[in-house]
């Protein structure tokens, strides 16, 4: 690649070393592995002191044939392959090979979704986008949403925007202007036992501590145990509490379970509270033939969708949905050099004031890509295939001497156990590490468990009763 080429531009050299760059890296990616494996199964201490000795700033540029030579050599034999059918740890997808090109173009117009001006046509999608993905999840008129980072952002921002109009429409006060109400101490937000950590994050971040997020107790399929939260939340409720907010998990990250949307909404309901939907795993499932089983989604007041999990997008892609689109008020704020008022009054739309984010990606267009490059019935086919190859999963170990299988799974993941202790699970678990099978661990009950999280689509039976003997032998 020409050195003295620095960016894109309509001279044909620079068009020219961006396409040696873009094609160099991806030869450098597809000679970077040769079989099947996820890892190279190099140990942490090896790995780090290798990249320790790489230089990082030089004084003198070093060229790209060089740092992607080093690349070559030093850091892409050992990435994750997150493609392969050898790993299944976390919910943490492969892309979609039409959403990597997406990205490309993503990073080469460099879009910000703050202002119309630093996007014209990335804000008119995402807008478009939104409101589609509004009528997929049940949403009618009135509804808005804006996308994120992830799942965390989404959920923190619900919450947020969630307590300001709760306190504005039970307390009379107005938390933009005037921060929080005397009381603010009072207000609670209730999730399940097993809920995502964001929660207490958020709840921290907006000054009400660890302490006002109540852990709901989950029952033998690890879903919120209706009763028993109604009776925690009536307590709380009598004994002068504030409960504003409780969120529904529609897949939680170790068992995929799903709480019941139409209990919790008659919950909130009964105490005034709003209901929001954390379905960053299993919103994906509303495209598959298994949707029945994530409940009606859109009795939540807001939820939150991952792309980067079921849907097979890219890290980052995510967006929180809203059933009525002020609530997104929370976020908004003029700035003369960016949001003006009479831009939007002449409809220039700014999505800055949708958004904790002030400069974002234009994540709508992996979104919008693989979308219309799939279609439904090839989404279809994606999710009943990871939902499906969990099922065949459970059904091989539940009956099988060696392992333990305690959840019926209702999405991808399936938590499990070799019999014969925390020990031995802990041990295969290191010992497949090392052979480039990447597989997950977790507690349940006290004891250490294996998982797998199924969302690969090249995945076959074949594949899965291999990794059966591989884990039983290690």
């Amino acid at each position: 690649m020409r050195s003295d080429s620095t960016v894109i531009s309509c001279r044909e050299e620079d068009k020219a070393a961006l396409r040696e760059a873009v094609t160099s890296a991806l030869d450098a990616i597809l000679d970077s592995f040769h079989d099947d494996s996820a890892f190279s199964g190099i140990n942490p201490y090896e790995l780090r002191k290798s990249i320790s000795k790489l230089a990082f700033l030089p004084e003198h540029g070093e060229g790209w044939d060089a740092v992607l030579h080093s690349l070559r050599t030093d850091i892409l034999p050992h990435m994750l392959r997150t493609w392969s059918p050898s790993y299944m740890p976390h919910l943490h997808s492969p892309a979609l090979i039409e959403s990597i090109a997406a990205e490309l173009i993503i990073a080469a117009f460099n879009s910000s979704m703050d202002s119309w001006d630093q996007g014209p046509a990335a804000t008119e999608l995402e807008v478009r986008t939104i409101r589609e993905l509004c009528k997929l999840l049940g949403y009618g008129e009135g509804s808005d949403g804006v996308f994120t980072s992830g799942g965390s952002q989404s959920n923190i921002s619900a919450a947020i925007a969630l307590r300001d109009r709760f306190i504005s429409e039970h307390l009379g006060w107005d938390v933009k202007k005037r921060g929080l109400p005397d009381d603010f101490r009072k207000l609670r937000i209730y999730v399940s036992e097993i809920s995502h950590f964001s929660f207490d994050k958020g709840s921290h971040m907006m000054g009400l501590g660890y302490d006002a997020v109540v852990k709901l107790p989950a029952d033998h399929q690890e879903r919120i145990d209706l009763e028993k939260a109604e009776e925690i939340i009536r307590r709380d409720y009598e004994a002068g509490l504030c409960p504003f907010l409780i969120a529904a998990t529609i897949g939680t990250t170790d068992f995929g379970s799903i709480d019941s949307v139409q209990g919790l909404r008659k919950i909130a309901d009964r105490y005034g509270m709003l209901l929001h939907a954390d379905a960053a795993y299993g919103s994906g499932a509303v495209l598959s033939s298994y949707s029945g089983r994530l409940g009606d989604l859109s009795l939540a007041d807001s939820i939150t969708v991952d792309f980067h999990k079921m849907f097979l997008l890219p890290i980052s892609a995510s967006a929180l949905l809203v059933k009525d689109g002020s609530v997104l008020d929370a976020f908004q704020l003029h700035a003369d050099y960016l949001n003006r008022e009479e831009d939007e009054e002449d409809g220039y739309i700014n999505l800055v004031g949708k958004s904790l984010q002030t400069t974002r990606r234009f994540d709508a267009l992996k979104v919008y890509v693989s979308f219309r490059m799939r279609g439904r019935d090839g989404y279809r086919k994606i999710m009943d295939t990871a939902i499906g190859n969990a099922d065949y999963f459970y059904s091989r170990i539940a009956s099988d001497p060696d392992f333990i299988a305690p959840i019926k799974p209702e999405l991808s993941s399936v938590v499990f156990a070799l019999k014969g202790g925390d020990d031995r699970n802990k041990a295969a678990r290191r010992k497949l590490l090392a052979e480039g099978i990447v597989i997950g661990q977790t507690v349940f009950s006290g004891r250490t468990m294996l998982k797998f999280t199924l969302l690969n689509p090249v995945l076959t039976h074949e594949h899965i009763d291999m990794l059966i003997e591989r884990i039983r032998n290690a």
